[in-house]
């Protein structure tokens, strides 16, 4: 493992064939207009920590796509991963997540927020979060990949819940900052080579444009490009669609990662079953009761996310079974039941006791690890825009996340971006905004001929078959044929609904995680070849970008 920073090879393609500058006519005569110093687009916790940084005297917005409460952070169920036990160092935890990245992380970075860690704990603390405690001392947990317990949890099993629960609290005490709910992020503005602020429809009206002299995107994942997926509805991967189109890098696309354990029951959402689960001694059985694990890792259980998922998918090929099983009847009842009291009251509507009964699960797209590059000051490549939290690439992950690194990571990198974007913006205060003379002509008629429902679901079914824990060439081009067949018409269309634009920034960002995932042949991490089985440290330890 190098400290250098790793070699970006380019992914060109004719990009402009399929995918459009703006997905809505813009004519800034006829629209509506706000200003704003400061722009942040996404409400989970990468962006209210940026929020935090912004100087008082800066008028901010902060736009979020549904409620605020509604956003993966929000359903981060084990914890924040920092070094806190006095028999833990930073040197470990370094090693974990470089171990757990598959010689992809850039190691500076991974320093950097290691040891940022404890910082960022103290102030949620300081700013009224209730992390788990036992005689006055923070609960540690431990997960898989981690070699020391180093996992600070709230509520059991709810610790985004909580972060977010205090952090809400703390910025609405912010005067200069406006939260505007239910406020849907089209595209970013650009004129001549910066970003400008965003084309935004609030409350499923017509589209207005929001200027701002520094832009946060903090937009979170795409796990709903996926048929199976732990990620909420809200996560479509808008973020990653809308820097892509105004022009910024994106690398890793190809790396999405898929959680080991999803509760797979017939009617249920696909609930998250925490890895905390099986690091408080879960066993991993399959439908004849026989714990698997041994046969692929002799970590067992607590072995990296990449491993489990494929060594589960692998377990069902060969026992021709649709999902396999946690059992915890081995640990305390009551124990198991005070420690997950959320997945305890989920499975119990499904009349499942997680303490006695087998939990059926399976993997499910869970975090994407690709997103728009940042540089260690959280800056785009596109001026004026700056990026925190899962919608970015920032080398921390490598090619697979360690366990509750990202709630970490979004609390480093939010507080940079908004250090950063406040400091740029001071400067640019006394600049007045105004209107820019961009624009956008309507094309198609805005009603189109087909069914937006149905063409979801079909990428979605896509996107999880051949796009999904396993690869391979053939099923890789099927899927960048069917897509781009979908981006050929429905990305024509001038549309005018959420559901709409969802689906465009669907197919945008399949088309791009499809066409990396074809151009890496060679299985590391989350990116799983069955043709190129072996990892390529000679040709492919390297990062793959994307630029429009």
């Amino acid at each position: 493992m190098s400290a250098q920073p790793l070699p970006t090879t380019p992914v060109e393609q004719p990009w402009d064939q399929w995918i459009p500058r703006y997905m809505v006519p813009l004519q800034p005569k006829r629209m509506g207009h706000y200003f704003t110093d400061v722009l942040i687009l996404g409400g989970g916790l990468a962006g209210l920590r940026a929020a935090h940084e912004i100087d008082p005297s800066l008028r901010t917005m902060i736009l979020t796509k549904d409620k605020l409460e509604e956003s993966n952070s929000s359903y981060a169920q084990g914890g924040i991963a920092s070094v806190w036990d006095p028999e833990d160092r930073f040197d470990n935890h370094v090693q974990d997540t470089l171990v757990a990245g598959c010689d992809l992380c850039d190691e500076s970075t991974v320093d950097m927020v290691v040891r940022e860690a404890p910082l960022r704990v103290a102030e949620l603390i300081e700013w009224g979060t209730q992390f788990d405690q036992l005689d006055g001392q923070l609960v540690l947990g431990r997960e898989g990949g981690h070699s020391h317990q180093r996992i600070i949890h709230a509520l059991g099993d709810a610790t985004g819940k909580e972060i977010m629960r205090a952090m809400m609290a703390h910025v609405r005490e912010r005067r200069n900052i406006e939260i505007v709910e239910e406020a849907y992020i089209i595209d970013l503005i650009t004129f001549e080579g910066r970003c400008c602020g965003a084309v935004v429809s609030i409350q499923n009206r017509p589209p207005v444009l929001v200027w701002a002299n520094e832009t946060i995107l903090c937009t979170g994942g795409c796990g709903q490009i996926f048929r199976e997926s732990t990620n909420p509805r809200v996560a479509t991967g808008d973020g990653h669609a809308i820097a892509f189109r105004a022009g910024a890098v994106m690398r890793d696309m190809e790396f999405m990662q898929f959680h080991p354990t999803v509760l797979y029951i017939a009617g249920s959402s696909r609930t998250l079953i925490t890895e905390a689960i099986r690091g408080e001694g879960a066993f991993l059985v399959d439908q004849s009761g026989y714990r698997f694990m041994k046969d692929y890792d002799p970590r067992l259980e607590l072995a990296p996310r990449d491993v489990v998922s494929k060594s589960i998918v692998s377990q069902m090929e060969k026992t021709q079974s649709s999902c396999v099983y946690l059992t915890l009847k081995h640990l305390d009842a009551n124990h198991v039941r005070s420690r997950f009291p959320g997945i305890a009251k989920v499975c119990a509507g499904f009349g499942l006791d997680i303490a006695t009964d087998a939990i059926p699960v399976r993997p499910g797209a869970h975090y994407m690890i690709g997103g728009a590059q940042v540089d260690s000051e959280a800056r785009t490549s596109l001026p004026g825009l700056w990026a925190a939290g899962e919608v970015t690439s920032t080398g921390l992950h490598g090619a697979n996340r360690l366990a509750s690194n990202s709630l970490l990571e979004g609390l480093v990198y939010g507080s940079i971006a908004g250090r950063n974007a406040s400091q740029s913006a001071f400067k640019r205060s006394s600049t007045e905004l105004r209107v820019l003379p961009i624009s956008n002509p309507a094309r198609t008629p805005t009603h189109p001929p087909f069914d937006l429902a149905d063409i979801r679901n079909s990428v979605r079914s896509v996107m999880w078959r051949n796009v999904g824990v396993q690869r391979k060439r053939e099923r890789l081009e099927e899927a960048l044929q069917e897509i781009r067949r979908y981006c050929s018409y429905v990305l024509a269309h001038d549309l005018e609904t959420v559901e709409a634009w969802e689906l465009q920034n669907i197919l945008t960002v399949g088309l791009m995680m499809t066409q990396t995932a074809l151009v890496r042949t060679e299985s590391r991490g989350v990116h799983l070849r069955t043709d190129h089985p072996n990892t390529d440290n000679a040709h492919w330890r390297k990062h793959l970008s994307l630029v429009r």
